[in-house]
């Protein structure tokens, strides 16, 4: 079970964390993964992390503004968001990969995460 939470609304410009609580499987098993969908859109991968937080990959709509880690000794993930956006308004969710390592080639592929989040909303509006 994967339990995302940390969103809200923030004004562009602002911050959020989102955190996402992981229990039920092997948490330092598998990389893991931020997707967010926006109204009307389809499912965007945004950022991961392999296994032991060594490696971390971006999509480059957020490069240089969100940064993944997680917290193994806690079965936790997280997502900071720095210099938050309109367009960065989305339901984000966490969800885990089929593999310890990330691979670019499949990874922001919906269809290799087995294990979803509930998601979490960010509004980012002044």
């Amino acid at each position: 079970q994967l339990q995302a939470s940390g969103g809200g609304l923030v004004q562009p410009g602002g911050s959020l964390r989102l955190s996402c609580a992981a229990s039920g499987f092997t948490f330092d098993d598998y990389a893991m993964s931020w997707f967010r969908q926006a109204p009307g859109k389809g499912r965007e991968w945004v950022s991961a992390v392999n296994w032991n937080g060594d490696r971390t990959y971006y999509a480059e709509s957020v490069k240089g503004r969100f940064t993944i880690s997680r917290d193994n000794s806690k079965h936790t993930l997280y997502l900071q968001m720095n210099s938050l956006r309109s367009e960065d308004t989305a339901v984000y969710y966490c969800a885990r990969y089929s593999l310890p390592i990330f691979y670019t080639e499949d990874g922001p592929a919906t269809g290799v995460y087995p294990y979803w989040g509930q998601g979490t909303q960010v509004t980012v509006s002044s």
